[in-house]
C-alpha cells in the first residue's frame, strides 16, 4: 500500500481523497450518468468497485430493495475470487472471517449396514497448490459489504441508490446519453412513481429474473434437470463427527453435500429431495422445513440432527441456462456498432448452486465489462473494446454449464449407480481447478494476443489469469508476491523479466527501458499530460539476481517513475528473485528476459522477448487510438484534515 506521495496526512490510507465526479457527488440518482449498473449482487457491487477507480466517469448502481443486504444465498468464495479481493484490498480481512475448506470428506453406506453411513474417503481441496489463497466459505452480504467500502473510499464516492426497480430501457442511439432507462421508486416519499434516467451504458446485473435482460430481447434457454434439493443454512446439535468439515454423503436414501459456514456453528445443508416429475408445476417448491429437515436425518443414519434454528432455506429444481449473447447487439449487426447494454452473472447464465460457481463467475463479468467502460469512458481506448466482453465471458458461461451439468448428475446418483465406488471423490480431485477458477482462457483477439512465444514464459499462460509468484523488493528487502501488488485500479501491467545482466550495463533490459521511456510506439507515450508516468501502465522489472546484487540507482528511470505533486520516487517497482522460490524457474521464464503484459482485470495478455518492441507497439496501437478525451484528473494535494491518499 502506498500513501503520503501527496504530503503527510494522518488517517485510513484505505480512503481515497475525493477526485473527479467524487468531488461534488450528488446524493439524488442524477438524470445523466455514464454507466447504470442495475442490482447490486456480486457481479454488479464489483463492477461498480472497479469503475469506482475512474474520477471522470460517472456511475450509479440501482437496487430495488431499500437497503443493504442482510442475508445472501451464495457463500462459496473460490481461490480465484480470493485473489480478486486482494486487488480490491480486503482479501486478509474477509479470509480472517470466513471459514477454510482445507479438506473435503465423502460418506457412503455402510457395506455391512446399508441404512448406515460411513466416512469411505478424504480429498485434500488443493493437493495442487494451484493458489497461494485459500477456498472460503463466506455470505454473499460480506463481500457486497466489502466492495460497498472500496466503492465509497475511491475516488468517486460511489455508494448504491436503493429504492429503484428497473421498469424498462430504450436504446435511442442519439446524443450523448443514448439509452434512456425506466425506473420506479421502491421506497421513500416517492413510492410508486416513475423516474427517467438517461445513460451511456447500463449493466444489467439483476439476476436470472432479470428485466435488463428481457428488456434487450435476450432469454435464457437450457433444461431442467427434474432433480429437486431442499438448501437450509441451520443451527443444530449432532452427533455427525465431520459437521465442520465440506462432506459430500451419499446415503440409501439421498445424498446431502455439507457446507461448514463461518463463525464455528452455522452449516448449510443441499438435501436430496429426488426425482421431480416434469408435470408436477413443480410442486416441490412447496416442501417444507420440517420436510427437508426429516430427509436430512434419513440420510445421515445413524446419526441425528437436531436443528435448533434455520436462518434461511429454500428449495430448487437444478436448471442450466444460458443467453445467445451478453450485450444488446444482435448477430446481424456485429461489426455495425458496438453494444450499448450488458448483462453479467445470473442475468445471462444459470446453474445448480452446490459448487460455488455462480458468485464467482459472477464477479468477473463484472470485473472484465467493468474496466472496459472505464477505459473506453476516459478515452483511453475504442469503444470496440466492448465488443470483447460478449465475446469471452460467454464462453466461460458454457464451460461452467458443462462443468456443473457433470458435477450436479453425479452428486444426484446413487452409490450403486457408480461404476467405481471412488469416482465422487476421483472427479472432485481430478477437476479441482475449473471450479477453483483458474481454468479460465481467453482467446486471442483485440486485447489477447497469440501463443507465438509461449515458451518463453510457461508458466504464464497467454488468455489465463496471472499465477503470482514470491519475490524480493529491492528498495526495502521485503520478500512478498509479486502478484499481490496489482490493484484494481484500471492500469494494465507489464512486468519486464531481466535478463541475466545486471541493471546499468547497456542490457537488453536497459535497452527496452530506453524504448518505453522514450519511443513514440511505446504504450507509455499514451499517458496523457499532467497524470504520472504510471497513471495508465505499471511497468516493473524483475531482476534474476538476488536483491544485495542489484543496485537501485543503476536501475533505469523508467522502472522508477517520479509521481504525486511532489514527484517523489517510487521505489516499488524493482524487484529481484527469491533465493528461496526463484519466480524464473517456478513459472517457466526464459533466462534470455521475457515481457509479461496483464490486463487491468489480471489476465496474461501477452507475452514477448525483450527485443520484441515492435510487436509490444504493435499490440497496444488499437487499444490506444482514441485519442484522450480529457486528461486523467490527477487527485489534489490532499488537505490536512482530510485522509492520506490510498494505494496505487
Amino acid at each position: 500500500m502506498q500513501f503520503h506521495h501527496h504530503g503527510y496526512v494522518s488517517g485510513d490510507p484505505r480512503v481515497q481523497p475525493a477526485a473527479g465526479v467524487g468531488l461534488n457527488r450528488p446524493e439524488e440518482l442524477p438524470d445523466e450518468v455514464d454507466v447504470l449498473i442495475v442490482g447490486t449482487g456480486p457481479a454488479g457491487m464489483l463492477a461498480a468497485a472497479q469503475l469506482s477507480m475512474f474520477p471522470n466517469v460517472t456511475t450509479r448502481i440501482i437496487e430495488r430493495r431499500p437497503g443493504r443486504l442482510a442475508i445472501g444465498q451464495a457463500d462459496g468464495i473460490q481461490a480465484r475470487s480470493v485473489e480478486t479481493f486482494q486487488a480490491f484490498g480486503f482479501a486478509e480481512r474477509i479470509i480472517a472471517e470466513a471459514y477454510r475448506i482445507t479438506e473435503m470428506a465423502f460418506w457412503k453406506p455402510d457395506p455391512a449396514n446399508h441404512a448406515n453411513i460411513i466416512r469411505t474417503a478424504r480429498a485434500v481441496d488443493d493437493e495442487m497448490g494451484i493458489s497461494e489463497f485459500p477456498h472460503l466459505i463466506v455470505n454473499q452480504a460480506r463481500v457486497l459489504d466489502y466492495f460497498a467500502e472500496f466503492a465509497a473510499n475511491s475516488p468517486t464516492r460511489l455508494k448504491p441508490d436503493y429504492g429503484y426497480d428497473f421498469e424498462g430501457l430504450t436504446v435511442t442511439g442519439e446524443g450523448d446519453y443514448p439509452v434512456t432507462v425506466t425506473l420506479r421508486h421502491t421506497a421513500g416519499p416517492n413510492e410508486g412513481q416513475e423516474r427517467i434516467v438517461r445513460a451511456k451504458y447500463v449493466v444489467g446485473a439483476d439476476g436470472a429474473r432479470s428485466k435488463v435482460r428481457q428488456a434487450i430481447g435476450c432469454t435464457l434457454a437450457g433444461d431442467q434437470a427434474n432433480h429437486a434439493w431442499g438448501v437450509m443454512d441451520t443451527l443444530a446439535v449432532t452427533d455427525f463427527p465431520d459437521i465442520r468439515t465440506k462432506c459430500a454423503i451419499q446415503g440409501a436414501e439421498g445424498s446431502i453435500l455439507l457446507i461448514p459456514r463461518e463463525g464455528g456453528h452455522l452449516f448449510r445443508m443441499y438435501v436430496d429431495l429426488g426425482e421431480v416429475d416434469p408435470n408436477s408445476q413443480h410442486s416441490v417448491r412447496n416442501t417444507t422445513i420440517e420436510e427437508i429437515i426429516a430427509k436430512a436425518n434419513a440420510i445421515l443414519h445413524p446419526y441425528t440432527l437436531d436443528v435448533r434454528n434455520v436462518a434461511w432455506h429454500s428449495v430448487y429444481e437444478v436448471g442450466h441456462r444460458l443467453t445467445d449473447r451478453f450485450d444488446d447487439v444482435l448477430p446481424a449487426e456485429r461489426g455495425t456498432r458496438t453494444p450499448r447494454v450488458f448483462i453479467t452473472g445470473d442475468a445471462c447464465h444459470t446453474h445448480s448452486a452446490k459448487d460455488g460457481q455462480g458468485m464467482n463467475v459472477s464477479m468477473q463479468d463484472g470485473f472484465n465489462i467493468a474496466w472496459k467502460l472505464g477505459h473506453v469512458l476516459e478515452g483511453r481506448s475504442p469503444e470496440s473494446l466492448l465488443s470483447t466482453y460478449s465475446e469471452e465471458r460467454q464462453v466461460v458461461a458454457k464451460n461452467l454449464i458443462d462443468f456443473d451439468k457433470e458435477w450436479s448428475t453425479m452428486m444426484a446418483k446413487k452409490p450403486e449407480e457408480f461404476e467405481h465406488p471412488s469416482d465422487l471423490e476421483d472427479f472432485y480431485v481430478q477437476t479441482a481447478e475449473f471450479p477453483a477458477g483458474f481454468m479460465t482462457q481467453y482467446t486471442p483477439s483485440l486485447i489477447v494476443g497469440s501463443t507465438d512465444h509461449q515458451d518463453l514464459a510457461t508458466g504464464f499462460p497467454v488468455g489465463k489469469r496471472f499465477k503470482s509468484a514470491p519475490v524480493v523488493r529491492v528498495g526495502d528487502t521485503n520478500p512478498l508476491h509479486l502478484g499481490h501488488h496489482a490493484t484494481a485500479d484500471g492500469r494494465w501491467r507489464i512486468y519486464v523479466f531481466a535478463d541475466s545482466a545486471l541493471p546499468g550495463t547497456n542490457s537488453a533490459t536497459d535497452m527496452l527501458a530506453e524504448w518505453f521511456a522514450n519511443s513514440p510506439e511505446s504504450p507509455l507515450a499514451a499517458t496523457p499530460a499532467g497524470a504520472d508516468p504510471d497513471a495508465w501502465f505499471d511497468l516493473k522489472v524483475i531482476y534474476q539476481q538476488p536483491h544485495t546484487a542489484v543496485d537501485i540507482n543503476a536501475v533505469p528511470a523508467v522502472f522508477k517513475p517520479l509521481v504525486g505533486p511532489f514527484k517523489l520516487t517510487d521505489y516499488e517497482k524493482v524487484y529481484a528473485t527469491d533465493p528461496k522460490a526463484d519466480i524464473f524457474d517456478l513459472r517457466g521464464l526464459d533466462r534470455s528476459g521475457v515481457v509479461v503484459v496483464v490486463r487491468p482485470d489480471q489476465y496474461v495478455a501477452n507475452v514477448l522477448p525483450l527485443t520484441a518492441t515492435a510487436e509490444l507497439g504493435a499490440f497496444f496501437t488499437p487499444l490506444l487510438k482514441a485519442a484522450p478525451a480529457a486528461p486523467r484528473q490527477a487527485a489534489p494535494a490532499a488537505p490536512r484534515q482530510a485522509v492520506a491518499a490510498a494505494s496505487r
